[in-house]
């Protein structure tokens, strides 16, 4: 292969415990250029993770190519699975990366039992599909094609620019079932968003992939989250970010304040302590013990403040989430048959808080 002579040695590849006791490892690699970044290729045991009965979410399935992200976002609730890996929540989710090098050829076959019943899937809910990983495996396209040719809806949540290559799948799969896409802009002052979003591409730069998703014929929702308390939630940044979400021409926005659980508390307030050391303090009550979401009175004064905003750019749908303080869809799972004519601009985003409503992941649902 390509990469042939990139590939660890089986010392190297032992360190990785977690990994070796699931038996599923290919290899462990790494390429100039993705400096610093290890890719440990494993055969996927599945493509498709249920989602919990008990869940309000939109979709019944989950589908994760990679595990760990790139995108190095120091808020990602993702973190903790990691360390399933016996790896840590805070480096090695973002430098050491597992790729289902067979996803694709195992949804296929899923996606092929009499049993499945074409629930709506989402992707992005856990790490990024279009992380720069996919630009190396190219694991997308393989998984669009399975899901359309079987007739099942779908919805994807990214940060990453990659999406525009995928556009024209998109656009074809969207003739044949309900597709939702979304596109994660949270922070619009740059300095602040490579500070806490390192490996992510710029805002404009996904304002411009907004723009190629509403030129080839599809909607595409903005999610504004998570809003950072006394960072990014005066008035002027979330006027500003409004507005440049409607320049883009996205179809609706969406919004929760931060939710930092226990596994991602301890690595977002060692960057805050770096960073803004004057709001340790304000971010220790507000997120105190186990609390997971910002206060109740924060979130009304957020709701406040932001609702009035996204009403007046025109860019209001979806209903308000009570636990997080924010908006989110009010689509729910349409059944294939319903394409030809379902509501895009009502279905525009199936993920809204998804993330934070799912809940930790079973990480050894994950292969």
């Amino acid at each position: 292969m390509r990469w042939s002579g990139q590939e660890l040695g089986v010392e190297q590849a032992g360190m990785l415990p977690g990994l070796a006791r699931l038996d599923n490892l290919v290899r462990s690699v790494q390429t100039p250029e993705f400096a610093g970044v290890t890719f440990h290729e494993v055969l996927a045991k599945s493509a498709l993770n249920k989602v919990p009965g008990q869940s309000v979410v939109p979709f019944g399935w989950t589908i994760n190519p990679y595990r760990g992200c790139s995108h190095a976002c120091v808020y990602c609730f993702a973190r903790p699975t990691h360390t399933y890996l016996d790896l840590d929540a805070g480096d090695d989710f973002d430098r050491q990366i597992v790729v289902k090098v067979n996803v694709a050829e195992v949804l296929r076959t899923e996606l092929a039992k009499p049993s499945w019943r074409h629930d709506a899937v989402a992707l992005g809910t856990n790490t990024d599909p279009y992380q720069r990983a996919e630009g190396r495996y190219s694991l997308m396209p393989g998984i669009i094609e399975a899901l359309t040719m079987s007739g099942t809806p779908f919805s994807i949540l990214t940060k990453g620019t990659l999406l525009r290559r995928d556009l024209p799948l998109l656009a074809e799969a969207s003739k044949r079932v309900p597709v939702d896409l979304a596109m994660s802009i949270a922070i619009y002052d740059q300095e602040l968003q490579q500070s806490v979003e390192p490996g992510t591409p710029s805002a404009a730069a996904r304002l411009a992939t907004v723009r190629a998703v509403r030129e080839a014929g599809l909607d595409c929702a903005v999610f504004l989250m998570p809003i950072l308390p006394y960072l990014t939630d005066t008035r002027a940044h979330l006027d500003e970010a409004l507005r440049q979400a409607k320049a883009a021409g996205a179809t609706s926005v969406l919004y929760t304040a931060l939710h930092l659980r226990g596994g991602v508390k301890p690595w977002f307030m060692q960057w805050l302590a770096r960073e803004h050391p004057e709001l340790v303090e304000r971010y220790r009550s507000m997120y105190y013990g186990n609390n997971a979401y910002a206060p109740k009175e924060y979130r009304k004064w957020l709701a406040a403040r932001i609702r009035p905003l996204i009403r007046a750019h025109g860019l209001e749908q979806g209903r308000e989430d009570a636990a997080t303080g924010g908006v989110r869809s009010s689509a729910l799972g349409r059944s294939p048959g319903d394409a030809p004519g379902f509501d895009r601009a009502e279905a525009s985003a199936r993920l809204a808080t998804s993330a934070q409503g799912l809940g930790p992941a079973d990480p050894a649902a994950l292969f």
